[in-house]
């Protein structure tokens, strides 16, 4: 069953069910009623369906932490009591210290906005991260440069924003702006849900307010003296957007660590991906090795020498935290962690 079937319930597709969801949905278990899970607590959920907003409670074994905001679930009839999680199509999670455990920060997402401003927050490395956890979701990135308004051109920051992956939308806006919804709304239609993510500060919560035209995130600002912001959000909800989609609002992320990722970086460094089988050794490391067509293409000013250094540095970081298990033969290889 497609994504766009009449045959879908309309109360449903406007909560981002489709037919990705509905397949699962066995018939055996249509006396059961879909939920899509609200905001997530210690101890507690909330959910909304097709009746209006709902407590569930979880069946025994189950916990929290393993519900993410955005995810669908089977709840027996009055809502009361969830009996499983559906599959997902995106997940967004990252690696948080001190735990082995990743950190769900939304499921089900089919666009993330990565928000930066037009100042000091502008960082390039900390953009690639991002946009490498959204690859690995399967969630669209679009990077917002917010605070356009405060400068005179922002044509240079969308220039720098674009080279951090081929073919990356990037937008930027007056996040406080009404025109803001009508930048972002490609993305933002019946049915679609996005997710905001960046640092402290830089207008994730008023975008969020301006897409949703209300005042539901409060909001906080950037300090002049060295552009650095005010933690404002501090839990994830869902929230209806004026156009008809569904956003996701998420705390400042002061450091995002990359773990388990496998297609996420090498969709964010394809100009590397694809010269690496040229190289003469198939081990290269595009470092020091004789014949690589990495270090050539970055002689030749095709690749810059700080991006090189980054994808080094990601994919060592990355090897560094994802767990590994003993292959044929004992050989160490990662233990690639499932997408969803």
């Amino acid at each position: 069953m497609s994504d766009n079937d009449p045959s879908l319930p309309s109360a449903l597709t406007a909560l981002g069910w489709s037919g990705f969801f509905d397949a699962q949905w066995g018939a055996q278990e249509r006396a059961l009623v879909p939920l899509r899970i609200a905001t997530v607590h210690r101890a507690r959920m909330s959910a909304i369906g097709t009746s209006g907003a709902v407590e569930p409670t979880l069946p025994p074994g189950l916990k929290t932490p393993q519900f993410a905001v955005g995810d669908w679930v089977l709840a027996e009839p009055d809502g009361a009591l969830i009996t499983r999680r559906l599959e997902r199509h995106a997940l967004l999670q990252r690696k948080t210290d001190g735990s082995d455990r990743p950190q769900l920060i939304a499921a089900n997402v089919d666009t993330l906005f990565i928000v930066t401003s037009c100042n000091e927050d502008f960082n390039t490395a900390r953009l690639e991260r991002y946009v490498a956890l959204a690859n690995e979701a399967g969630t669209q990135p679009v990077i917002v440069l917010t605070k356009a308004d405060k400068i005179d051109d922002a044509a240079p920051y969308e220039t720098q924003a674009r080279a951090v992956q081929r073919d990356l939308a990037v937008v930027s806006l007056n996040a406080k702006a009404t025109r803001a919804a009508d930048v972002l709304a490609q993305w933002c239609g019946v049915g679609k849900t996005v997710a905001l993510v960046g640092s402290s500060g830089v207008g994730k919560s008023t975008l969020s307010n301006t897409l949703t035209q209300s005042r539901a995130q409060a909001t906080g600002s950037i300090r002049e003296d060295d552009a650095k912001g005010r933690h404002t959000t501090t839990s994830r909800a869902l929230h209806p957007m004026a156009g008809g989609g569904w956003v996701i609002d998420t705390p400042g992320i002061r450091t995002l660590h990359i773990s388990a990722l496998t297609g996420g970086l090498e969709t964010l460094f394809a100009e590397i991906t694809e010269l690496a089988p040229t190289c003469r050794f198939r081990d290269c490391t595009h470092a020091h090795e004789p014949g690589c067509a990495v270090q050539a293409a970055v002689a030749a000013g095709a690749i810059e020498v700080g991006r090189l250094e980054r994808w080094r540095k990601l994919t060592q970081e990355n090897d560094a935290n994802t767990p590994q298990r003993t292959g044929p033969r004992g050989n160490k290889t990662p233990a690639r962690g499932k997408r969803r």
